[in-house]
């Protein structure tokens, strides 16, 4: 029996998953995110040694018993002086060299569309898409929550923070997004949601991009603002895939696969509101629906990294659990 690690780490957590060549899921593991920017790139070995002794020894097995693993890592690719370091921390904690790296992207277009030609876009703390054609990949997006990440939990989370402040202001009529945020956050006096975010959290990403709960809840309950604010961040998922469409080549008579990963898609109100924004596309593209997670996808790309892909009967077993 073949075993085959996937990790896919996020902007909030990390999942491991061990996947036999005969399309059974051994086991999984979870840890916190090994998204390394604020805590420094050790982060990453600390994780990954954490969540591979748990993996394994659910499976009752050992690290030298993966036959090949996939790492997906957020950042990587976003600083080339830290790809070295990023390729050996895995041969570290693994004690072999049978592994490869790349961004998390790859994991959710792996998963989500099982690795065939197409585009994925990931919405989840951040957001970008990764697309394959014909052996070459493209990735859109991802250029940090500062500065980019349009349309994800953080970039929803960011105008819900303003809508609130302008609420508070009077320069906005105030919605139901008001008291959610209040009872969110944990305030009675308005301004004191610059001490909470800025201070208690320290600006931290995944603490921030948690609010998008807050501003779907609002516009669940009615409120217009939060609810251009999602029907806003489905407009800029769809753009960035109709980028991605246009560098791989995709012609406009080419029906394009389009699938989708990441926390925020759970939202309804954004998951409807992008496949409207893709179906008003001039381009051909085929919205479908996530086959699996970007762990088990980070596993099956490992399979086919190391020349032996699961066969149709294993992806039958997998599709099938």
């Amino acid at each position: 029996m073949s075993l085959f690690l996937g990790v896919d780490g996020g902007g909030s957590k990390t999942a491991f998953v061990l996947l036999d060549d005969g399309g059974h899921v051994v086991a999984e593991a979870q840890t916190a995110s090994c998204y390394y920017f604020d805590d420094g790139i050790e982060l990453v070995g600390r994780i990954l040694t954490e969540g591979v002794a748990a993996v394994t020894s659910r499976a009752g097995a050992e690290a030298s018993d993966i036959d090949q693993a996939f790492l997906g890592l957020p950042g990587y690719g976003e600083v080339s002086s830290d790809l070295d370091r990023l390729n050996a921390i895995p041969g570290e904690v693994l004690g072999h060299g049978r592994y490869s790296c790349d961004n998390d992207m790859v994991c959710g277009w792996a998963g989500s569309l099982g690795a065939v030609d197409g585009i994925n876009v990931i919405s989840g703390t951040g957001s970008m898409t990764y697309g394959e054609r014909r052996g070459r990949g493209h990735r859109v997006g991802g250029w940090s929550e500062l500065f980019g990440d349009e349309g994800s939990a953080y970039w929803i989370a960011a105008r819900g923070l303003n809508a609130f402040t302008r609420m508070s202001d009077g320069r906005l009529a105030r919605g139901p997004l008001v008291d959610l945020v209040r009872a969110r956050v944990g305030i009675t006096s308005d301004l004191d949601v610059i001490d909470v975010v800025m201070n208690r959290w320290k600006g931290q990403r995944g603490r921030i991009a948690d609010l998008a709960k807050t501003v779907v809840a609002a516009a669940q309950q009615g409120d217009e603002v939060a609810g251009r604010i999602l029907a806003d961040a489905s407009g800029e998922l769809a753009e960035i895939v109709e980028a991605t469409r246009v560098e791989l080549g995709f012609s406009g008579d080419e029906v394009v696969p389009v699938s989708y990963s990441g926390g925020v898609f759970s939202a309804e109100p954004v998951r409807s509101g992008f496949e409207q924004a893709i179906a008003a596309l001039p381009a051909r593209y085929e919205l479908r629906t996530p086959l699996l997670g970007p762990a088990i996808g980070a596993a099956l790309y490992a399979a086919k990294r190391a020349g032996s892909p699961l066969s149709p009967q294993a992806l039958e077993v997998l599709h099938s659990r």
